[in-house]
């Protein structure tokens, strides 16, 4: 049941990326630069400064944690994920398990969107069926399965499942309400919402939007007026404008900048646990023949990477090195494994597979986690010396690489992923991420084209158990499972980080790295 509730001395970081950067071979896609923003806010305005471009204020396929912050600032969802990763009620005031797979939910009274209107059990009947009808969308592979909602009353309705989802008040915080009106299976460019802001202005090829305060928003009244946002991928300009005051809040800085910032005048670091995981996940959509099919040349290939290294040098220790296929802060994770540096090993691997002179393109997204092109320029190099030619293929923020994960775009061997874990529970991450079907890669909704039916059912089996502890037991062994098929080079679990200005205060950083903008208030 859910109730309410810059140094001047080179770090080892640089001097590692550039000895990687020294490698033959390595060959990138045009970034475009984007100026840095201008002008200080007003002393009523929150301006923040995100790395990667919010397509939309709607979340059917946005895939980045800050983005949750201002999403929700304008949608919200029945539940939320809150502080200590436990679910709270937000447009419902019910939402109770009644029957195995039966959930009875109540909307609140009095909740009007920005624009007056009131909200319905009928939106939230089309704001399933729309999340539904999205091809490649990250909240759907949450799912085991998309509840029915049959209407009882004016404000109640019930949830319906064909298997108990034991955990369907925390997935239901991804769902954000629309009007049935206006909702459509794609994400929306329009930002009428029940949230405590308003769209202003929007620009979403430029990724800047400006909210305003609403004038009688149902809950809690946001101390601050306004919100200004802006995409500002360089890292230096954004460290830049939040030490000027151009900009209140930047996300995910890298321990380079963080250095540089702590102790500064004017400014202070935010910094959590994290429970998203990043990886370099290999493509599983090649055919037998190849070798990266093979789950023995994926694990040889592992050891090539230096992974200590990687976070004492390049991401000076503001990460962990995985332990299994999922971060171990959520509920239900299991230790399977550890990442074992070895490259003698590596190359005799590879040489008795018939592996040798194996050539690897490695593709991510500009932003995708803190420091990613110097990992990945480190990772190319270690590569390279047990024999491995590598190419690197970076996309600028917003381009087409969901195209790429779907097997759309073209033929790839390993993509640097980041993947939340939004409801804190390791069985929505798991089904998300390796309880893919044969059927969910004909539409392009199988991770990565990771499809193994044995893996499936062990996770699906886990995901109808009520029981905690028989869930947890069962989610092991799928884990287990999971790590013997080798799905990534390499993994990471970073830590939460933001900087602010000491103007800013209220922000309750969350382990899923999004915050409530109604408890954010600005000081002088």
């Amino acid at each position: 049941m859910t109730r309410t509730p810059p140094s001047e001395t080179l770090s080892r970081r640089t001097l590692l990326r550039i000895g990687a950067a020294g490698g033959a071979g390595l060959a990138f896609a045009p970034l475009t630069a984007c100026a840095g923003p201008t002008g200080a806010p007003g002393p009523g305005t929150l301006t923040l400064g995100l790395n990667r471009s919010l397509v939309s204020l709607d979340n059917k396929l946005n895939q980045f944690d800050a983005a949750v912050t201002v999403q929700r600032a304008v949608r919200q969802g029945l539940t939320a994920i809150g502080p200590g990763l436990q679910p709270r009620l937000v447009l419902a005031d019910r939402f109770e398990m009644t029957a195995p797979t039966t959930w009875s939910v109540r909307l609140r009274e009095g909740v009007r969107y920005s624009d007056g209107r009131e909200v319905t059990v009928q939106d939230v009947a089309t704001a399933v069926r729309m999340y539904g009808e999205v091809a490649g969308s990250f909240i759907l592979g949450l799912f085991p399965e998309l509840p029915r909602v049959e209407a009882t009353g004016g404000r109640t309705f019930l949830l319906h499942t064909k298997e108990p989802v034991p955990v369907l008040d925390r997935l239901m915080a991804n769902i954000l309400i629309t009007p049935a009106k206006d909702n459509r299976p794609e994400e929306l460019l329009s930002g009428v919402g029940t949230g405590p802001y308003r769209v202003l202005t929007a620009n979403s090829g430029a990724g800047e939007y400006t909210l305003a305060r609403v004038p009688d928003y149902w809950g809690r009244r946001p101390p601050v007026e306004s919100v200004r946002v802006r995409f500002v991928p360089e890292e230096s300009s954004r460290v830049v404008a939040l030490r000027s005051g151009e900009l209140d809040v930047i996300d995910t800085i890298t321990p380079d900048s963080a250095e540089q910032l702590t102790g500064l005048p004017g400014v202070h670091l935010e910094k959590t646990s994290g429970v998203r995981i990043c990886q370099l996940f290999y493509n599983f959509r090649k055919p037998r023949s190849h070798p990266l099919s093979d789950p023995r040349v994926r694990q040889a290939l592992t050891y090539a990477i230096d992974g200590e290294s990687l976070v004492r040098d390049v991401l000076t220790d503001s990460a962990e090195q995985a332990e299994g296929v999922i971060p171990l802060s959520l509920q239900g994770a299991e230790r399977t494994g550890r990442y074992v540096h070895d490259p003698a090993r590596a190359r005799q691997l590879l040489k008795s597979l018939g592996a040798e002179g194996l050539k690897v393109r490695i593709m991510w997204e500009s932003g995708e986690f803190a420091a990613d092109t110097s990992v990945m320029e480190a990772v190319a190099e270690m590569l390279k010396d047990v024999g491995v030619r590598t190419s690197l293929l970076q996309f600028e923020p917003g381009g087409d690489i969901l195209k790429w994960r779907q097997g759309k775009g073209g033929d790839w061997d390993v993509i640097g992923n980041g993947f939340p874990g939004p409801t804190g529970q390791a069985v929505t991450m798991l089904q998300a991420m390796y309880a893919g079907t044969a059927e969910d890669e004909r539409t392009g909704d199988a991770f990565m084209g990771y499809v193994n039916p044995g893996i499936a059912r062990q996770i699906s089996a886990a995901a109808t158990e009520a029981d905690t502890a028989t869930r947890d037991r069962r989610l092991a062994a799928a884990q287990h499972a999971v790590w013997e098929t080798w799905p990534s080079l390499w993994a990471f679990v970073p830590k939460t980080l933001l900087a602010r200005r000491t103007r800013v205060e209220g922000i309750g950083l969350l382990p899923v790295n999004s915050y409530d903008l109604t408890a954010v208030r600005l000081e002088g």
